[in-house]
């Protein structure tokens, strides 16, 4: 998983630094032509003309590249993409979130161990949806929901293709 989200979020760091290399080679090729791009943002955005060419002039003049970043393409320096940090965060969540099953396994009869680890893996999706939800500032219950539905679609997949191709339960 960790391995995965680094291949990911590096997959887009590389696409956000190609985005950074056309806007310098463009605000490099036609300087009046990206003033005046950033001027129209502006005006877009509720400013009117003079003004707009006034605040686009000023930041073109104090970082031209870093203007056209964020409101051009809308980079923050917050939304960066940081494959190491989504690796560290995927790995641990998913060594954390694959406890509660394996638990599950020591404690659960042999007789009805899938279904009650199918059982507690929704649940445990369930409070991580919800989580993940508030944490994202959106209501507990639709990011709960999304998580259950997802995961049980994935092991309602899994299960018979593990089956077809001859895993043993456990």
């Amino acid at each position: 998983m960790a391995a995965g989200e680094y291949v990911s979020v590096s997959s887009q760091r590389d696409a956000e630094r190609a985005d950074v290399d056309l806007e310098r080679r463009q605000q490099a090729a036609d300087p009046a032509a990206e003033l005046q791009e950033l001027t129209d943002i502006y005006v877009r955005r509720g400013l009117d003309r003079e003004l707009a060419t006034t605040v686009a002039t000023r930041l073109t003049v104090v970082d031209p590249l870093g203007a056209h970043l964020r409101d051009e393409l809308g980079f923050s320096q917050a939304a960066r993409a940081r494959p190491v940090q989504a690796a560290v965060v995927s790995g641990t969540s998913f060594a954390v979130g694959a406890a509660a099953p394996l638990l599950v396994v020591l404690l659960a009869s042999t007789a009805i161990r899938m279904t009650v680890i199918a059982a507690a893996t929704l649940v445990l999706l369930a409070i991580l949806g919800a989580i993940g939800g508030r944490l994202g500032g959106a209501p507990a219950a639709p990011g709960a929901l999304r998580v259950v539905v997802g995961g049980g679609l994935a092991m309602a997949v899994t299960a018979p293709i593990g089956r077809l191709v001859g895993a043993v339960g456990l």
